[in-house]
Formats: structure tokens, sequence, C-alpha cells
């Protein structure tokens, strides 16, 4: 029986790394599109590279070729790209596009554009459904845009059914905005003291990589026109997350000041997370339609997620390596702003 053949456009990045190797594992003809063209050491041999920029529509046109049974997209943003896959619908039978959790707002209009505005924060009751009201589409922020490449796929689900992944937080190898930095670098430095704003008690949904190509394996099988939350089963608080990662470092867990409130300044006990209200989505739709379950264990995954950015991080600067972090977040390190306001404590 001849294979079906998976298009995954952004395939050198965080995502898209995992999502190949998941089709491949999984009996798939992929080909792995990228600007470089590049390969990863860990796909099997059998999976073809090809060169395209997103912006390029002949080039994405080339790559997908005669024909693909799906598109895999873990990289479109915008009205525009949806618009690019769309007009190739006749030669492609459907779609997964990584879309993202930040697009919900709750029901008085806040939203994660307006959360340094004074409370402006979400407050969702959950879990989130996928029902719940979103931002409106544009191209002014990450989040407006996802929206706009979404209505523009769903609107298109006759002539090209795809499948919208609304994914958390994702933690794993190659990431380029990690989030669990903020306790893996401090453990490295050998900090002993830590704080923590609202007892460490905060809760974003996190997705592991590995569990996100799970479902991008599974939409691929079950075609569809559907937007999901991707998520992972268990929601660990801010707290638990680093002391997982202690326990994975092999470091006592430092002395922890648990903040009653909010953190003082964004350079005391602020993490990567921020939240002042629980972010928790219901999964039940992607266990119902794809049965979808975890198939990455925590402890597998942050034992791979600390050593591949202890690796990054060896003799470099971590502003350096994970530049994206550190403009939307370059106070979450400054040592010399913790160790005074703990002096004050």
């Amino acid at each position: 029986m001849e294979k079906k053949r998976a298009v995954v456009i952004g395939a050198t990045g965080q995502i898209g790394r995992a999502a190949v190797n998941a089709l491949a594992q999984d009996g798939w003809e992929v080909t792995a599109v990228s600007r470089s063209g590049g390969r990863d050491e860990g796909w099997p041999d059998e999976v073809r590279v090809a060169q395209a920029d997103r912006a390029d529509d002949a080039a994405l046109a080339a790559a997908i070729g005669d024909g693909c049974d799906v598109v895999v997209d873990v990289v479109s943003y915008g009205a525009a790209h949806a618009r690019q896959l769309t007009a190739l619908a006749d030669r492609v039978g459907s779609a997964v596009v990584l879309s993202t959790t930040l697009v919900y707002e709750d029901d008085k209009g806040r939203n994660f554009n307006t959360v340094a505005e004074p409370d402006g924060f979400p407050h969702f009751a959950v879990p989130i459904l996928e029902s719940q009201r979103t931002v409106q589409p544009g191209e002014t922020t990450y989040s407006t845009g996802k929206v706009a490449m979404e209505q523009e796929l769903l609107a298109a689900g006759d002539r090209l059914p795809t499948t919208i992944l609304r994914a958390g937080a994702v933690y794993g190898p190659y990431s380029s905005f990690p989030y669990e930095l903020y306790f893996i670098k401090r453990n490295l430095d050998g900090r002993r003291q830590r704080v923590l704003e609202y007892r460490g008690t905060g809760l974003f949904h996190r997705v592991s990589v590995h569990n996100l190509a799970e479902l991008i394996r599974l939409a691929a099988a079950n075609p569809g026109s559907r937007v999901l939350n991707a998520c992972d089963p268990k929601v660990p608080t801010v707290a638990e997350i680093g002391a997982a990662i202690d326990a994975v470092m092999g470091v006592e867990t430092p002395e922890t000041l648990l903040l009653d409130g909010p953190a003082p300044s964004l350079s005391v006990g602020k993490t990567p997370w921020m939240v002042d209200h629980p972010i928790i989505c219901d999964m039940t739709a992607a266990e119902r339609e794809l049965g979808y379950r975890p198939i990455a264990a925590d402890a597998q995954i942050l034992t791979e997620t600390v050593e591949w950015l202890a690796g990054q991080l060896a003799g470099r600067d971590w502003r350096e390596v994970f530049p994206l972090l550190a403009q939307a977040q370059p106070h979450l390190f400054d040592y010399a702003a913790e160790d005074a306001w703990l002096l004050k404590s």
C-alpha cells in the first residue's frame, strides 16, 4: 500500500522537529520544509527535506509538488498565510495548523494583550472550552494574527478541512522561548533563595512538545474542520514546576519566599508564566474527537529540557542564546535587584 504523504512547514523549529519525527514513525512519507532546508539528526533517513521561505508562494508550492494528503503548518500566522494554504487546496487533502491558547479573551474583553492594564489580566471560568470568545482578528499582535489565520482557514473548511490546534505554553528541547529557564539558570548559577509571587500557585497550562506532536499525528490521521485545545493533561503550579526541575537537576530546592500577592517588581518574584488567574484549558474535545492520550512522562520531558538548556547555556550569555525571551522579559535574572529586595525583606 502506498504511503500517505505529509508536508511539514517550519520543520526545523521546536514543534516541527517533533512533528516530522512523529509522522515518520507513524508511517507517513514526510517532506520537511524550512528556510534552511536542514535535517534533524533524529529523523529517519527517509524523511525528505526542502528549502522554502514561507513568504515565497512559488517555493512553498514547489515543496508541496503534485500534492499531499496533509500539510502540517506550525508557523502559520495571519490571514495571508492562511490564504496561501487555501490557494493550494486543490492538491492538499487536509491541514493541521498551529494556533495558541493566547487567542482567548474573557467575557469582559480582557485578554493577553491587556495584562499591563489595571485589572487587565483575563479572568476565565476554567477549564476553558474551545467555544470561549477570542480576540478580534487583525495583524497588530501575535494573538490577533492567529485569530485572523484561524477564521480564514475555518471559512474554507469545505475546500481544505483544517484542524486548528490551540497550543498551551510549549516546553521541551529546541525552544526559542523556554519558560523553564527561570528555574534552570538559577540552579546553574547557585542561587539558594527563590521568590515567587502568589505563593507560587499560578496555573498556566503547558504542553510537552512530544504531546503536541502526538496531537498533530492524530489530527493528520483524522481530517476535519475543527478547533481543539492542545495541552498536557496535568497543570502543575509554578512552585511545582520549580520543584520538579530541582529534582531532575539533583539540587535541593532553594529557600523559597512565597509572596501572598503580586511581585514587587519585574525583577523580583515574577516568573515567565506571570498569571494572576488560572489558565486551564479543557482537553475533552481532543480526547473525544482524536482519541488523544498523553505519551510523554513529565520526568522524561523535563530531563530532556534541562539537559538541552544547560548545554545551550554552557559558557554563553542567556540573552545571546534566547534573544526573544530576553527581549520580552529582560529582567528575569536581575540578581542585583533581587538581592537588594531580599536584604530589605
